[in-house]
């Protein structure tokens, strides 16, 4: 993702005042949205900041509702097959784009084969693989995108055809990866159609500028299909890393909901701000990544012992005072079609001493000790909650034989670094875009073959072991769903028994919500769309 500069505190100042003025003749949504986006275009976004924004004004097949559940969305219904592997969509009467072209079959066929074209580098791609052919598309081994399971049977009727069953399709159809595009739009100016002078929207709020570093302002599109039960009128989303000052600013009413908040004001707002809090489990695991593409962090011994020196128990409680439960696994408890066992490893019952002897034997073993320690640059993107974490954890990993060199940058830069393999351990956190295993482990995947280089897509570690790789892929063939949750619990805990990566909390969502501000409703994946809230004036 590019990144975008600042405006200076005069040009955001009076920003605000423009704000303040319009809000007082429009139903008008504040919203701190934390990082700046990368794209608008859904097929190079990668964030929930960027999902914020470009769920509102994108809708694809079916969409969210309050609680996350797939619901029709541009198709007001859908038929499938007996055998789970063909779902036909029929799309609704008059939808169209803000320009008043019709959005048409054609233009999801267009969106999908887009997404697959390898020269489009989506990250996410791969959350659409279900579909025939996706895979072999993406990585080249298809050069014809016809192939791809997704036809126009006519201008009003989407059929997609699968490999196999997949039981959560519905809900990976919500993900923006799923969105369509406007075909004449990206035919005539390429990437370039997201431009603001060229932008156009299919859903209930349209984009009218963009401010990089300062916000993205979006209205109510009145051609929307269900327009008349949208009661914001207009939103902006803010960019802004610093938590503490965006809750100042809600505190004096700038903003109506905090997606974030430093952890250590929780506490504070519980007392001073009754019932404005939102702290809810779902969906996410918060973790640390090692790059294994070179020494010494290739080493499964040294990866053990920086994980088993990790304190987990403190970190919810203690360092963020927010309660995040600790995290031994790479798949969340609850996760739909994943029955049996939560991976715990044997490591996690020893007291916490222990671990550490343990650590250090490892660490000696490679030729380090707190003599001689190795030095690793732990990379976090700008945050105060982040930046607690990494200071804790270098701490722990102190005694082992570890000296650890704190590197901060804005999410932006500090993805860039991770995808370009520009670092040693790395923070990163996942929220699962649907609710099943596979979206998690796929992470672990190795990379594919593209030309000259090797996409690792979102496996910033460079984890690979093909039989890990194996159980994923059988396991995307598996109609069984209990055999299914078999292999996936084996990949699971082949990649965690070499640690491939350092899974620290399971996340809960952090909100603060104006008490003007109705229809906001917790669920497990953290989505709220806005076309569902309302705000007293």
């Amino acid at each position: 993702m590019k990144l975008h500069s600042t405006l200076t505190a005069v040009a955001a100042a009076g920003a605000m005042a423009l704000m303040m003025s319009t809000a007082a003749s429009a139903v008008t949504l504040q919203m701190h949205n934390g990082g700046d986006p990368g794209s608008l275009d859904p097929h190079k976004v990668s964030g929930d900041w960027e999902n914020r924004v470009v769920g509102d004004y994108i809708e694809g097949l079916v969409t969210e509702d309050t609680k996350a559940d797939a619901i029709p969305g541009q198709a007001e219904s859908w038929d499938i097959s007996e055998d789970g592997t063909v779902y036909t969509f029929h799309l609704r009467d008059g939808i169209k784009w803000t320009d008043g072209t019709p959005v048409t079959a054609d233009d999801f066929v267009f969106a999908f084969q887009r997404l697959m074209n390898p020269a489009t580098a989506s990250e996410y791609a791969y959350l659409q693989y279900p579909i025939k052919n996706a895979e072999a598309i993406n990585s080249g081994e298809i050069t014809d995108f016809s192939q791809l399971g997704v036809k126009a049977i006519d201008d009003k009727t989407v059929e997609i055809t699968l490999e196999a069953a997949t039981p959560y399709f519905l809900q990976a159809l919500t993900h923006y990866t799923a969105y369509p595009v406007p075909k004449h739009l990206v035919e005539e100016y390429g990437d370039a159609w997201t431009n603001i002078d060229h932008i156009v929207a299919n859903g209930p709020f349209k984009i009218t500028e963009w401010l990089p570093g300062s916000y993205v302002h979006s209205v109510k599109n009145e051609d929307y299909y269900d327009a008349a039960n949208v009661k914001i009128d207009e939103v902006y989303y803010h960019v802004l890393e610093d938590q503490a000052a965006a809750l100042n600013r809600y505190r004096a009413g700038e903003f109506d909901i905090l997606t974030d908040f430093p952890a250590d004001q929780y506490q504070w707002i519980q007392d001073n701000l009754p019932g404005q809090a939102h702290v809810e489990p779902f969906l996410g695991v918060y973790y640390y990544v090692l790059n294994q593409e070179k020494p010494p962090l290739d080493n499964p011994s040294i990866r053990e012992a920086l994980s088993i020196s990790v304190l987990r128990d403190v970190i919810g409680p203690d360092i963020l005072g927010t309660g995040e439960l600790p995290a031994y696994g790479w798949v969340p408890e609850g996760t739909a079609n994943y029955e049996g066992e939560t991976y715990l490893p044997e490591w996690s019952k020893l007291p916490y001493e222990e671990r550490v002897a343990k650590a250090k034997e490892l660490m000696a073993a490679a030729g380090y000790t707190p003599e001689n320690p190795l030095t690793l640059q732990l990379r976090y993107n700008t945050n105060d909650n982040h930046q607690r974490i990494a200071v804790a954890i270098a701490a722990m990993w102190e005694p082992i034989g570890v000296k650890v060199e704190l590197f901060n940058a804005e999410t932006a830069v500090h993805y860039d670094a991770l995808r370009a393999g520009d670092f040693n351990v790395g923070r990163a956190g996942w929220l699962l875009d649907y609710s099943d295993a596979a979206n998690t482990l796929d992470l672990l995947k190795t990379g594919t073959q593209q030309g000259e280089t090797m996409n690792w897509g979102n496996n910033y570690g460079r984890y690979s072991n093909p039989e890990f790789d194996k159980l994923m892929t059988d396991a995307a063939v598996e109609l069984d769903l209990t055999k299914r949750a078999g292999l996936l619990h084996q990949a699971e805990k082949l990649a965690m028994d070499e640690f491939a990566a350092i899974p620290i909390y399971w996340y809960v969502s952090k909100n603060v919500v104006s008490p003007k501000i109705t229809g906001f409703e917790d669920n497990a994946k953290d989505i709220h769309r806005t076309r569902w809230l309302t705000k007293a004036e």
